[in-house]
């Protein structure tokens, strides 16, 4: 934050600005140094939180909640620290323009379908057997699976298998509350029926990229879920090639007809970084939230180390340096707020020049549970 300037000291300027503010007015010099920051400096933390303590909660949860009993989801959202003192946006808040959360469904269980203003996804990383059901289409979810909810279509979920299904939720509710848009309506029956075939949005987009004529117009959610395997098979293709020294192999999920974030308000990528690699530092505009899927390493942003192991999740704020270090082969999922950077022209992205692009570690974070 930038130093005040010492004639903000002086008694007749407070006395002024004292005086001016009973009548709902501000002083422009006052607040500059505030708001008018050289670089950005993010309210938001970089945090990460344990894969066992999320898995401890839900199974918590589990025992006194149901989505029956009329919170409608059991989700426990990941609250970024730096911004709980935000009311009432920030006590949702993972990033500043972002919320994350972990949902748990248990066999025989249903989600009632409603829709919002918000548009979502989830990251599946544990179970099978449950479904989402969006504007009629039930979509069978497995681990390793992306799917998107675009804003304002009926979503759902239901449990026809026998074992819990654990995903990542990810929404831009703190965006759209700031931008005054907040609109939620619940579905009057419950839980929406089909009125497609099942996976039919998978099944039309078999060929990957190659899109169905007659989907030229179709750009809300015309591939609802994209398939493990085929995000799979994509990166192992990049593998024969140079990995990024920013990202090692990483594949950003698309909209097959637009050619755009396959949700309009968040990016999505997931990564694969070979034992051993280390990326080197950049910093940029956009936040990110990772979920460490597969394998084991650590992350220094901004100096600080944080080391991850599959389930874990954290935090890189807007504007942080950060790298990855994979101690094994392993895959990042990450959700990103770049399509609302680019989308107001903010995005800028700087390269670590210093120590061949490599960071020193000056401190070390402690989850509160492992």
């Amino acid at each position: 934050m930038a130093e005040k300037a010492s004639y903000l000291k002086d008694q007749d300027v407070k006395d002024f600005t004292k005086d001016i503010q009973q009548y709902n007015l501000g002083p422009l010099w006052e607040a500059i140094p505030e708001v008018m920051n050289k670089n950005p400096e993010p309210h938001a933390q970089a945090y990460l939180w344990a894969g066992e303590l999320l898995e401890k909660k839900l199974m918590e949860a589990a025992e006194i909640f149901t989505p029956e009993r009329g919170g409608e989801r059991r989700a426990i959202y990941f609250q970024n620290p730096g911004l709980t003192y935000r009311q009432p946006w920030g006590h949702v808040s993972t990033t500043q323009t972002l919320y994350a959360a972990v949902q748990l469904l248990l066999p025989g269980e249903k989600a009632p379908s409603h829709r919002h203003s918000q548009s979502a996804l989830r990251f599946i990383t544990e179970g099978e057997g449950a479904f989402t059901i969006v504007q009629g289409e039930r979509i069978f979810m497995e681990e390793g699976d992306f799917l998107i909810t675009p804003k304002n279509l009926w979503h759902g979920h239901g449990h026809v298998g026998d074992k819990r299904m654990i995903w990542m939720d990810a929404l831009d509710i703190p965006t759209i509350y700031n931008l005054g848009g907040t609109f939620f309506e619940p579905y009057a029956d419950g839980l929406q029926e089909p009125n497609v075939p099942d996976n039919f949005s998978e099944k039309r987009y078999r060929g990957g990229m190659v899109r169905p004529v007659g989907d030229e117009q179709y750009d809300v959610a015309p591939l609802a879920n994209y398939k493990w395997s085929r995000t799979v098979d994509a990166i192992k293709g990049l593998m024969e090639f140079d990995p990024n020294s920013n990202h090692g192999f990483a594949v950003d999920y698309m909209n097959p007809t637009t050619g755009k974030s396959a949700n309009p308000t968040m990016g999505t990528r997931m990564q694969f970084l070979p034992q051993g690699f280390n990326t080197k530092a950049l910093r940029h505009t956009h936040s990110t939230i990772y979920h460490a899927y597969k394998g084991s390493g650590y992350t220094i942003i901004n100096g600080v180390r944080f080391d991850w192991k599959s389930g874990d999740y954290f935090v890189v704020p807007n504007w942080a340096w950060y790298e990855h270090v994979s101690a094994e082969d392993s895959y990042l999922f990450s959700v990103n707020d770049l399509p609302i950077m680019d989308r107001f022209d903010l995005e800028r992205e700087e390269q670590y020049e210093k120590n061949n692009g490599h960071q020193t570690v000056t401190g070390e974070f402690k989850p509160d549970f492992r």
